[in-house]
């Protein structure tokens, strides 16, 4: 595993230190619970499915000669206003003039070609029973930094096999490729979310499409936390010794995928919070530790925020010697 050098607050401590100060897990815990209820608060809005807009073609004008004016409330954007992400422009002549499907469909390889200096989308994958509103923080840092493709997909609460999740995911994957025209994405996935996204890169080939995958809280090794709460299987996978954990264990040669894994010394839903590590001989991987805040702050911390922006920037000059890195 490596560090990522460019993160700030570089500490000693290694991903085994424990905590010694009860009083931060108080005001962890505080923390969290407000947390929880303000995403109460917009948990509705996030529960129906973003409205997407096919992308212009690069350059294309409209009758005026002028590249075509920006469409507020459109694209990536909620329903709700919420967290509209940056705006999209307004579909060319002939993104007009082709069908739906067309769109969708076409080959990521002869869609559309993005601009230059512009960035890989950045999917924003929700953990269990939660949905994309998680991210409205976090997508509004993305947009504010020049993040343009920012699209969140919402899986159902009733999902009970993380396998399918991840099938879902693969079309959902090449749906963006197809329609931005580039070959590769990014992927930020909190909790559940990263075990999904993890399980498309490493056991469907989704290596050839996901560039980097950040994972905010997500047990890689598989969590003992909740066991009441095993009647649900999706839980049941989540589980250290489970037969899917135990897939994920399985070599990994050649895997493309940068993997950015953020834990938390405080997050009550890691058991043990060393879990949310990612510890494969074959992945490349690193870990950051996060200090001061449990498991639902991970979306939506500010120092988080800035640790991921400068994770999907990367593009592996930064990584170089073993260790473990701190956002606090």
């Amino acid at each position: 595993m490596k560090v990522l050098s460019f993160l700030p607050l570089l500490l000693r401590s290694t991903c085994m230190h424990p905590v010694r100060l009860p009083s931060a897990l108080v005001r962890a815990t505080v923390l969290d619970l407000l947390i929880l209820a303000g995403h109460v608060l917009i948990y509705p809005s996030g529960l129906t499915p973003e409205r997407r807009t096919p992308m212009p073609l690069p350059g294309s004008t409209d009758a005026t000669g002028t590249e075509p004016e920006a469409r507020p409330g459109t694209g990536t954007g909620s329903e709700t206003g919420a967290d509209t992400g940056p705006p999209t422009t307004t579909p060319s002549r002939a993104a007009k003039d082709s069908t739906p499907a067309d769109r969708i469909t076409r080959s990521a390889d002869t869609a559309l070609l993005p601009t230059v200096g512009d960035r890989p989308p950045v999917v924003l994958l929700h953990g269990f029973i939660d949905n994309r509103s998680v991210f409205v923080l976090l997508r509004r840092s993305l947009a504010r930094h020049g993040w343009r493709h920012l699209e969140s997909l919402n899986y159902s609460p009733l999902t009970c096999d993380i396998r399918t999740a991840a099938e879902l995911l693969e079309r959902h994957v090449e749906e963006i490729c197809a329609r931005t025209g580039h070959r590769e994405i990014d992927i930020v996935g909190h909790s559940l979310g990263g075990l999904i996204a993890r399980y498309y890169v490493q056991r469907l080939g989704g290596d050839r499409r996901v560039r980097t995958l950040v994972s905010l809280g997500t047990p890689h090794g598989g969590t003992a936390v909740a066991r009441l709460a095993g009647a649900h299987p999706i839980v049941r996978q989540m589980r250290g010794g489970s037969d899917l954990i135990q897939e994920l264990r399985r070599p990994a040669p050649g895997c493309r995928t940068r993997f950015v894994s953020f834990w938390s010394e405080l997050d009550r839903v890691m058991l043990p919070v060393e879990t949310a590590c990612v510890d494969h001989p074959d992945l490349d991987a690193v870990n950051v530790r996060v200090t001061g805040i449990g498991h639902l702050a991970l979306p939506v911390h500010p120092a988080v925020a800035s640790a991921i922006r400068e994770a999907l920037e990367s593009d592996g000059t930064s990584l170089s010697t073993p260790g473990t890195a701190s956002v606090a």
